[in-house]
């Protein structure tokens, strides 16, 4: 029998929790409100133990996180939140506390690395040696898959901060706090709610801004097509599945592009597509994470 893994996607405002013997079957799973680390951190700690109990030993935890977060092997704040702007949570011990809670190994990424793994390995990135993943939502981050491996650096990449040119229609400064007009600051769900008190799937469908959103994200992908050459980009989050704007921003990313690269794609093999396990690509990528831990992977005791 397959072992028992466990992964948590943990969200801004929400956790999902789940234990399986397979990725994509999980046996159980559940959804708790991301509150204050304590709370949270507990609630997601006791859905482990109830699912052990009911499934047998749990062998390993995937953990794909919000951020930042610390995922260096080896750095003593491994495991820990940075300087998020989730209140109450700067600090807090993800890794460590549920490690030692469960008393099982612990795997850690970002959530968009997570949801990048997942979509390479099983969803719209198979039999793609390199693969981008965005997510565009709340916030906007991104993941790069290369040689079927996640790319870390000196931290996890932040995609979703790359300054973009601002148009010349859109007088909205940014929602981002550090930057103004980076990719998450005009172009996230909360930017998007602070020009016109409205979700995109609310505005009409022929809302000027449309294109605008597209243009921007665009700009993104294209400087991703520079930088790291995928050979196909993949973008999730609410803003997108609800939007529907695919084919419009691997048009824009096109005209950024200006002939210079060709990226190819057609009609039947879009470049640019949505997640091919939907929302559950952070989860699955949790599993994935998971798999490949090891008993080195214990946390400290404190």
């Amino acid at each position: 029998m397959r072992p028992l893994l466990g992964s948590l996607e943990l969200g801004g405002t929400k956790a999902v929790v789940a234990v399986a013997r397979d990725p994509l079957e999980p046996l159980r799973r559940e959804r708790i409100p991301t509150r204050d680390p304590e709370t949270t951190l507990a609630e997601i700690a006791a859905f482990f133990v109830d699912a052990a109990a009911e499934h047998g030993e749990l062998r390993a935890l995937g953990i794909a996180s919000f951020g930042p977060i610390d995922i260096r092997q080896g750095s003593p704040d491994w495991g820990r939140m940075g300087r998020t702007t989730k209140p109450g949570w700067a600090g807090a011990d993800v890794a460590g506390f549920l490690g030692r809670k469960l008393g099982c190994p612990v795997a850690l990424d970002t959530d968009v690395n997570g949801a990048a793994l997942a979509e390479a390995r099983w969803g719209a990135g198979q039999g793609r040696g390199s693969i981008a993943y965005l997510t565009v939502g709340t916030g906007i981050g991104g993941g790069l898959v290369i040689g079927g491996e996640v790319v870390h650096g000196a931290m996890h990449p932040e995609i979703g901060h790359v300054r973009l040119q601002r148009s010349a229609e859109d007088p909205y400064p940014g929602a981002c706090s550090f930057h103004g007009n980076c990719a998450e600051g005009l172009a996230s769900g909360p930017a998007i709610k602070a020009r016109f008190g409205a979700t995109l799937e609310e505005l009409p469908p022929d809302h000027p801004f449309r294109a605008t959103l597209a243009d921007y994200l665009g700009q993104l992908c294209a400087t991703l097509v520079l930088v790291a050459s995928p050979e196909r980009i993949i973008i999730g989050g609410g803003v997108m599945v609800r939007g529907g704007l695919h084919s419009e921003v691997e048009q824009a990313t096109r005209k950024w592009l200006a002939g210079y690269l060709d990226i190819g794609g057609s009609a039947e093999a879009p470049f640019i597509v949505p997640p091919g396990l939907g929302e559950d690509a952070g989860l699955i990528g949790g599993f994935a994470l998971a798999e490949h831990c090891h008993p080195a992977d214990m946390p400290a005791q404190e």
